[in-house]
C-alpha cells in the first residue's frame, strides 16, 4: 500500500511540475555571437539600456544587480551625450563667431607679451 501511495504522489508531483515548467521543449540555439537582447547598432541611449531585459534562467545573474548596472549605464550614457552635445554647441558657436569676424580677424594678444 505504501508503494502505491508513493507512486501516485510521484505522478501527481511530476504532473504539477510539468504543468508549471513546461514539457521540456527547447528553442533552437541562437547563431554564434548573437543574443536575444536588442540594442540599436549605434546611438544607444539611456532609454535603450533601460529597456534591455535579460532572459531569466535558473542559475543566471541576480536580476536586481543587472537592473542596477543597466540603470547606471543608462544614466552615464545620457550624461555623456549631454556633455558631448554641449561641446558641439560651444564649438559651433565659436566657429560662427570666428566666421562672423571674418577671416582676417586678429587674435587677441597674449598679456605676457
Amino acid at each position: 500500500m505504501y508503494l502505491v501511495v508513493l507512486i501516485l504522489v510521484s505522478i501527481v508531483l511530476f504532473g504539477i511540475a510539468s504543468f508549471l515548467f513546461g514539457r521540456g521543449e527547447t528553442l533552437p540555439p541562437l547563431p554564434r555571437a548573437t543574443t536575444a537582447t536588442v540594442l540599436p547598432a549605434s546611438g544607444v541611449t539611456g532609454a535603450d539600456v533601460e529597456a534591455v531585459k535579460f532572459t531569466q534562467v535558473l542559475r543566471g545573474y541576480k536580476t536586481s544587480e543587472v537592473d542596477w548596472v543597466l540603470d547606471r549605464l543608462g544614466a552615464e550614457l545620457d550624461r555623456l551625450r549631454g556633455e558631448l552635445a554641449a561641446v558641439h554647441a560651444a564649438a559651433g558657436r565659436a566657429r560662427y563667431e570666428t566666421d562672423r569676424r571674418g577671416a582676417h580677424a586678429v587674435a587677441p594678444s597674449d598679456p605676457g607679451d
